[in-house]
């Protein structure tokens, strides 16, 4: 049975087996027809031209884990922020691990989005907030839509500033063949509250894991968010990342996205602008090899005006792999004063590397400064004998051009000790010992 007949045939089991609120039943109902009218998209769809989910959709995928798997704080530290406390929200195979989580009532919700879909005294919040700003349209959102249950509910209240990060991850075991997730995570930061997030994918086996998530982030009027996705998952993993953003007056987000590992990674970054002063923030760092694919599809909506939007993404790319930066800025014509910039530089260091870029600008108001920018090229020759002649070998020369390629971004990282642990991760995947901290 295909992947598509699978999910859609196991969509009735699927809401049998919950137990939530009858208004979600319609909104599951529209969003399984709306997958099964569609299916997965292919590249004869603008959106997906360059990248082809047909070969992962060939797996046997679990849809639902038969199994409840326990993982030890020891075997997975390492991929925690382990340097300093967090509130910590962890999944294994898609259930929720109670043992390596650590979720808060206390001032703040930090906590599941089964609770806050089941629960009444949730009912209120899900009812304004969940699927308000998630597509109705695009084929993998409506699927996540139709099967969500499982996820990071955050909520914070107005003028909280959480002192602590608050990390997501999900950790697949393997115990299955071959499995598919689908997790729904839903963040509602009040005004004037602030809010550092880390977010992660984790595979701890060789076995295919497909990941289809769902995120929708609320920022009320003055909120600050900050958001780090780290990707550095194996490459039997398959990453598809749906997040959708809502700014009201004078809110600042920013979007940090590190994609270092994973067979094929597909981001879709949407902001909407709903209050005049707003300023969104997407940067991103890509290292990848062998015949990994990385696709950033980003979108900024500006709808009001006298906002911002600054968008950098820097991409390396070495022996068969694939690059894809497809961004858009739309300005409306009600956006006028928009000050909207994007930029895209990739490195290729081979001759099998490829990159499909396609910065965009949509503007339909008079008075506004954009820009946007891309850059496609290989590292500098000379450079590289300049430092060579004051005896840095080859090979830590090459490394340390690539770090100052990609130091840009990694300098707006606001949280030191993710700092240090994103710099040590680019030093592996460059195959040196930079010998500095930062």
């Amino acid at each position: 049975m295909e992947l598509k007949d699978k999910l859609i045939s196991s969509f009735m089991a699927f809401e049998e087996s919950i137990d939530v609120h009858n208004e979600l039943h319609d909104v599951r109902t529209s969003a399984i027809k709306n997958f099964e009218n569609k299916g997965f998209p292919t590249k004869k769809e603008e959106a997906w031209k360059y990248t082809s989910l047909s070969a992962i959709l060939k797996n046997d995928y679990s849809v639902f884990p038969k199994h409840e798997n326990v993982v030890e704080f020891k075997d997975v530290k390492k991929y925690f922020l382990h340097e300093i406390d967090t509130h910590k929200v962890i999944f294994v195979d898609g259930k929720f691990s109670s043992f390596l989580s650590a979720t808060t009532h206390d001032g703040l919700d930090v906590c599941l989005m089964s609770s806050a879909l089941n629960k009444p005294k949730y009912k209120m919040i899900i009812d304004e907030y969940f699927n308000k700003i998630a597509s109705k349209d695009e084929s993998l959102t409506t699927l996540n839509t139709a099967f969500a249950n499982e996820g990071a509910y955050i909520n914070i209240p107005k003028s909280k500033v959480v002192e602590k990060p608050i990390e997501i991850i999900y950790f697949s075991t393997g115990v299955e063949s071959a499995l598919m997730v689908q997790p729904r995570n839903l963040v509602i930061v009040g005004e004037n509250a602030h809010v550092h997030i880390i977010e992660r994918h984790q595979s701890l086996n060789e076995n295919p894991v497909l990941t289809n998530s769902v995120t929708e982030i609320f920022a009320q009027k003055r909120a600050i968010v900050d958001y780090y996705k780290i990707q550095n998952d194996l490459q039997s993993a398959n990453l598809i990342d749906n997040t959708y953003i809502s700014q009201k007056q004078e809110s600042r987000v920013s979007v940090h996205t590190f994609s270092f590992g994973g067979n094929i990674t597909r981001n879709n970054l949407n902001f909407y602008h709903f209050g005049e002063r707003i300023d969104s923030t997407l940067k991103g760092i890509t290292i990848i090899g062998d015949k990994q694919h990385v696709d950033h599809y980003t979108l900024v909506n500006h709808a009001t005006p006298n906002c911002e939007s600054h968008q950098n993404y820097k991409t390396i790319l070495a022996g068969s792999s694939t690059g894809v930066f497809n961004g858009k800025i739309y300005v409306e014509k009600e956006a006028q004063k928009t000050d909207a910039f994007q930029q895209n530089n990739n490195i290729l260091l081979g001759d099998k590397a490829t990159i499909n870029a396609k910065p965009q600008l949509e503007i339909f108001a008079d008075d506004v400064k954009c820009s946007h920018g891309c850059t496609i090229g290989q590292l500098d020759e000379n450079a590289m004998f300049y430092m060579q002649q004051r005896g840095i070998p080859k090979k830590e020369a090459k490394a340390l051009l690539m770090y100052a390629f990609s130091n840009e971004v990694i300098e707006s990282i606001k949280i030191p000790e993710l700092k240090q642990r994103i710099t040590k991760i680019i030093a592996t995947k460059l195959g040196v010992n930079l010998g500095f901290d930062l």
